[in-house]
């Protein structure tokens, strides 16, 4: 092979810090592995790659990669008009598969937002669907030739996975739970999606490079799963699974202006995930869920998970209902708005998009529908010094040898979330038991403010600001409190932009806010009494209510 075929060029804006010349070998490796299975006929010109646009955003639908059909199918569905459409033999699986697995590897170019990409084995995979529809008339399942983009470390077989770090790398054998569930229904897996260092930033830098902002590549995609918001906001996937234990799949969505769903933990199946044990669940625990670009996708998503009984496989999984968007209200929803969380006051867009949505559901119109009030999340700065001593119970001593075992940087951003707890070193089982104590009492306190502000749901900030500049995502406070709590979560665009006339208040500290505006506001929302979480505004709901499931 020449060596032109081992380089690809990628979209990197900001250096990341080097290691050793022992791991920038392997880190190089590894890079070349991947290119040297993309046909030069996908590669993007060096003059762009060199010099791009600052919004990317546009490039696959330019370039002419991609011909009429493609663009069609790549950017004119969500998943469920897209399973449809394939149900209704409007299109085949294959080519499903190439529109996506192109235009994927695209995004990548600009972006940095994969980690593999395995175009044939999706292209086989969606030739054998096609067989089974011609000769029997019909779809394998609910999601016969749905491609979905899959995060880093989730198992599938015949890929590799790590654990946030180069060192961790493994080849897996066997699909994790979620992931045979999901290829049992007819869903087509053709690349995995970048996290970052340790799978514990909000934004995404690894080993394999820097996920850029798709609308301004000086900004940053979230993280923990942003190399899924990135794809999906390039309309490189119609659906993906990421994860989230302190904002993973809202930070993401929301930098990424896309629709992401966290659940309530235990609902949805994660047997698999990890191929080692993380400590941070000792008392926070992590949930998967879907980014997407839709909210009938979400409820697509989670209902076919829930359908599977997959808790017959995973006892640790509570069997539920699930009524989603069909709920019947028996009465207004009350609905509480967060203007800021009594800790980090949000940037004017954020506060722009909050004020938006407050005018929308207050309208008279929607008298009988929504009563309309303000909420102040309990304590959300002792919340934040709680999660940050709870992430780390072994001080991020086992985190730090695993990274630099060969060689590899610890990152600004690893070092900072890490930060209040390394002082602490390992933790005694006595010291984690008494971590647990105050985490339970902190959520009963929670609640008992959540109850005395009578609300069903919540609608606020999923971060302090639209997109943040790279290695500036310090602070996670609007969605790391309900990852303590344990409430549910869904993130929502919205239309407000930032505009050049935004001003910030003279004494508003905008370096150590991580204020850098980007294209759009996202808000989120949590709910009681509900099973919702809603952000680029965001919504929440109560554990102990989680039996009554609704989207």
């Amino acid at each position: 092979m020449d060596g032109k075929s081992l380089q690809m060029g990628i979209v990197q804006p900001k250096a990341i810090p080097q290691g050793t010349p022992e791991y920038e070998e392997q880190r190089a490796t590894i890079l070349e592995t991947f290119a040297a299975k993309v046909p030069h006929d996908l590669r993007l010109p060096a003059p762009l790659i060199s010099s791009p646009p600052v919004d990317v955003s546009t490039v696959p639908a330019t370039c002419g990669f991609l011909d009429a059909t493609e663009l069609e199918i790549t950017e004119s569905h969500d998943a469920v008009s897209l399973a449809e459409a394939i149900a209704a033999k409007k299109m085949t699986a294959v080519q499903v598969a190439i529109a996506f697995s192109k235009r994927a590897i695209i995004a990548h170019q600009l972006t940095c937002c994969l980690t593999q990409w395995f175009m044939e084995e999706a292209v086989k995979q969606a030739q054998e669907l096609d067989t089974y529809m011609e000769k029997n008339g019909k779809p394998v399942g609910p999601l016969h030739g749905v491609p979905i983009s899959i995060k880093e470390h989730i198992p599938i077989a015949g890929t590799y996975s790590s654990q946030g770090c180069l060192a961790s790398t493994i080849l897996d054998k066997e699909d994790s739970h979620m992931v045979s569930i999901l290829r049992r229904m007819g869903a087509v897996f053709y690349c995995k999606t970048n996290q970052p260092q340790a799978i514990m930033h909000l934004e995404t830098t690894s080993h394999y490079g820097r996920t850029l902002n798709p609308f301004n590549i000086h900004l940053s995609a979230g993280g923990s799963s942003g190399g899924e918001g990135a794809l999906i906001a390039m309309k490189g996937s119609v659906l993906g699974v990421g994860t989230d234990i302190g904002g993973s799949i809202r930070c993401p969505s929301a930098f990424c202006g896309i629709y992401g769903f966290k659940p309530t933990s235990c609902i949805l199946p994660m047997k698999g995930f990890l191929s080692h044990a993380f400590s941070a669940e000792l008392n926070i625990l992590c949930s998967p869920g879907p980014m997407c670009r839709s909210l009938r996708d979400m409820e697509l998503f989670t209902k076919l998970l829930i359908c599977a009984e997959p808790w017959l496989e995973d006892p640790k999984l509570i069997p539920m209902p699930w009524t989603g968007l069909n709920t019947n209200m028996t009465r207004p929803l009350k609905i509480g708005i967060i203007d800021h969380d009594g800790f980090i006051t949000p940037q004017p867009p954020v506060q722009r998009a909050i004020a938006w949505a407050r005018q929308r559901l207050a309208d008279p119109k929607h008298a009988a529908l929504f009563q309309i009030k303000p909420f102040m999340p309990y304590s959300a700065a002792e919340a934040w010094t709680h999660v940050r001593r709870m992430y780390w119970p072994d001080g991020g001593t086992v985190t730090k040898q695993a990274i630099t075992a060969v060689g590899e940087p610890i990152l600004p951003l690893t070092d900072s979330i890490m930060s209040d707890a390394a002082r602490h070193g390992m933790l005694s089982a006595e010291d984690v038991n008494q971590l647990r104590f105050r985490r339970d009492e902190f959520r009963l306190r929670f609640a008992d403010s959540w109850t005395e502000q009578r609300v069903d749901v919540v609608i606020g900030p999923a971060f302090v600001g639209p997109a943040c500049a790279h290695d500036s995502a310090f602070y996670w406070s609007y969605t790391s409190l309900y990852n303590l709590v344990d409430y549910p979560g869904v993130v929502f665009p919205t239309p407000i932009k930032t505009e050049v006339e935004d001003r910030y208040a003279d004494d508003y500290c905008v370096a150590t806010l991580c204020s850098f505006p980007s294209w759009v506001s996202s808000l989120e929302s949590y709910v009681v009494k509900r099973y919702v979480h809603l952000s680029s505004l965001e919504w929440v709901i109560p554990q102990t209510d989680r039996a009554s499931n609704s989207l």
